[in-house]
């Protein structure tokens, strides 16, 4: 617990624990096993309970959110990096969107958004989770890394088991729009403080983006990070109608 409410900068490096080591996967499977409990328990609810916590979900996020910004104010490490512009971090605003406007079309787009790229985005950064060498097991940003991105994974789960969207290929578009408008302003604003949201600055090690970059360079893993993040979408799409309640 001496680490608990510290920043990486202040633990030291061997503090961490190694990506798909036993800390690594035990905290996954927690994580998913609580997702998967969640689901099995909102099943047998009904609709309204299902749609009051439905709504409540981005609520939390957000106070978790705020409290992890508090934190790091109170120990001066809030900078740049920790701006809530990474595809996980963006989730909690289309989860907001979907929840709180009014618009048919708008619930409908949000919804495909959560579903088809933040629950799948959420799954790949827990199996590559970039924290895990930076926080010991028991620090407050690594509970708060695997609590958020399951909630990431709960909140589009639901909405589908529920049958509040019905994500389908044909909507394939309205993911890449999604991409198309938050992704140039956010490469520019890497390009120009030198972060790395979305990952497209630089990849980062053990990930499928490092693997990418081995043998396309930098920036020619970007032209695979497309291609994959394509692949992706056709794999949830493809993969949605068996698992269908």
């Amino acid at each position: 617990m001496e680490y608990f409410w510290m920043q990486q900068d202040d633990i030291p490096p061997e503090m961490g624990y190694p990506l798909f080591g036993a800390a690594h996967l035990i905290s996954v499977a927690v994580t998913l096993s609580l997702v998967v409990i969640a689901l099995f328990v909102l099943r047998k609810k009904s609709g309204r309970v299902q749609r009051r916590v439905l709504k409540a979900i981005p609520l939390v996020m957000l106070v978790l959110e705020v409290a992890k910004d508090l934190f790091l104010l109170s120990i001066h490490k809030f900078g740049l990096g920790y701006l809530p512009l990474h595809v996980c971090s963006i989730g909690i605003f289309v989860f907001l969107l979907r929840e709180f406007l009014p618009l048919k079309w708008a619930k409908a787009y949000f919804g495909e958004v959560a579903y088809a790229l933040i629950m799948p985005a959420s799954l790949v950064a827990l199996i590559f989770a970039d924290w895990t060498i930076y926080y010991p097991v028991l620090n407050f940003i690594n509970l708060h890394s695997y609590l958020w991105h399951g909630l990431l994974v709960l909140y589009p789960a639901l909405l589908f088991m529920s049958k509040e969207i019905s994500p389908s290929i044909r909507h394939i578009h309205w993911v890449l729009l999604f991409l198309c408008l938050v992704v140039p302003p956010i490469y520019l604003f890497d390009k120009h403080f030198n972060c790395n949201y979305f990952f497209v600055n630089w990849p980062i090690p053990n990930s499928p983006l490092s693997w990418l970059a081995s043998f396309m360079g930098n920036p020619g893993y970007l032209i695979g990070y497309a291609i994959l993040t394509i692949l992706v979408l056709l794999l949830v799409y493809k993969m949605s109608p068996r698992l269908r309640p």
